[in-house]
């Protein structure tokens, strides 16, 4: 198939995901439930070729100049194998989201109304150098009954291809279709452009996972609509009355755990009625770890390190790199956070029940914690098996996408013969 000419291909695989998300919706979910589990299985077995074409693709990364952070995503072992393979097995055990009935109601001429969840029908699903993204947007497109193309950046295809391989194993176990889930064979930049128009109304919608520059391109030319999530400029924020060594810890882990992932954090925020007595402690701790620390006049007057710039406070690093600011208050604080972030997640550090709910409240980002790490930014995490991305929208869905997410509804009227006047 990867022979075929590019158009002929991607015409090819749109017919063939119409039909197979047609055998999806049709299927029961115990049938649905069952390729999944079958494909968990299959990626433990597949496990050695998956690392062995995971070498392959680091190997060509290491020649193109891939940063630090790309290359961090890109790799796999046998504990990231594994938690792909235990991440199908949870989405296997998710609620069914197809058939739900959402609402229901009568009318006065006693029509009787029910809103229930359908599957979106077939989503593209465009991603960089995550290999993981194969297995978990496969799964929770078969769990929520929709077709898929997917398109994995050319650092990872190879990774991509050995995982894929694992997903038609499952769908074939389960019979149905193995071409209701799809990959992209071929690393060809132009099979992005043909995605983005729709593959002549096949697609019912485009997801975008990766950097600022292939969100901005999808946002920009899909015929489709389209669920993305903008960078994840995140803030962790420590109050006045936050604990010291939450404050420590916390911290720590929500720049440091994985720098490159969306939910890390990028600019610390702390309060200057403590930040002489904990930012020290803090930014040690972040030293010692091998963080980089930018801050303004006030951080740098307290513990060494470079000055921050305006184009910090906008910066996503993906990197071993923390701006930090001390601001006044907890007004200030959010004030920051709704000039700088890009509503996606943010964490305040307190013990003062009434400042947190304040927070909570008043920070419009699509998660925001009280004293628990910003990493916990994860569908996995919030007891969706699995996600496709943070959306920072406000249309359709927001939050973790999972299973549920990829799901709209429609109505089933009831009638007894009513005719209108």
């Amino acid at each position: 198939m990867s022979e075929m000419p590019l158009k002929d291909l991607m015409a090819y695989m749109a017919g063939a995901a119409k039909e197979g998300a047609e055998a999806l919706r049709l299927a029961g979910p115990e049938v649905r439930t069952k390729a999944i589990l079958e494909a968990a299985k299959s990626i433990r077995a597949r496990k050695d070729e998956i690392l062995a074409a995971n070498q392959a693709d680091q190997a060509a990364a290491a020649t193109k100049g891939i940063t630090k952070a790309m290359i961090e995503r890109l790799v796999l072992n046998d504990d990231r194998v594994e938690a792909m393979a235990k991440g199908l097995e949870e989405v296997a055990a998710l609620p069914d989201p197809v058939g739900r009935e959402l609402a229901r109601w009568s009318r006065p001429n006693g029509l009787d109304i029910a809103r229930v969840s359908t599957p979106i029908g077939v989503i593209a699903i465009i991603y960089e150098s995550r290999p993981n993204v194969t297995a978990d947007a496969a799964a929770l497109c078969i769990r929520s009954a929709n077709g898929a193309i997917l398109r994995s950046g050319s650092e990872a295809l190879q990774s991509a291809l050995a995982i894929f391989a694992a997903i038609e194993d499952g769908l074939v176990a389960a019979g149905l279709p193995k071409t209701a889930i799809q990959l992209v064979p071929v690393s060809d930049r132009d099979a992005v452009g043909l995605i983005l128009g729709g593959l002549d109304g096949a697609v019912s919608l485009i997801i975008p996972r990766g950097g600022k520059s292939l969100v901005a391109r999808v946002q920009a030319d899909a015929r489709a609509p389209v669920l993305s999530h903008l960078e994840g400029l995140n803030h962790t924020y420590v109050h006045a009355d936050a604990h010291p060594d939450k404050a420590v810890a916390l911290t720590l882990n929500a720049k440091m755990r994985r720098v490159s992932v969306c939910g890390a954090t990028e600019t610390l925020l702390i309060d200057k009625a403590v930040a002489a007595d904990l930012l020290p402690k803090i930014a040690q701790a972040l030293v010692d770890a091998g963080c980089t620390l930018k801050g303004d006049a006030a951080a740098q007057a307290i513990f060494a390190m470079d000055a921050a710039t305006e184009e910090d406070w906008k910066t996503e690093y993906l990197d071993t790199v923390l701006s930090v600011r001390v601001v006044d208050d907890i007004h200030q604080a959010m004030d920051h956070i709704k000039t700088y972030g890009t509503e996606h997640t943010e964490c305040i550090i307190t013990e003062n029940a009434e400042a947190a709910e304040l927070f909570l409240n008043s920070v419009d980002s699509a998660i925001v914690l009280w004293n628990a790490s910003t990493q916990f930014a994860d569908g996995g995490e919030f007891g969706l098996g699995a996600e496709i991305g943070i959306a920072t929208g406000r249309m359709h869905a927001r939050g973790p996408v999972g299973a549920e997410q990829l799901t709209t509804f429609k109505y089933q009227v009831r009638g007894t013969g009513q005719t209108r006047p």
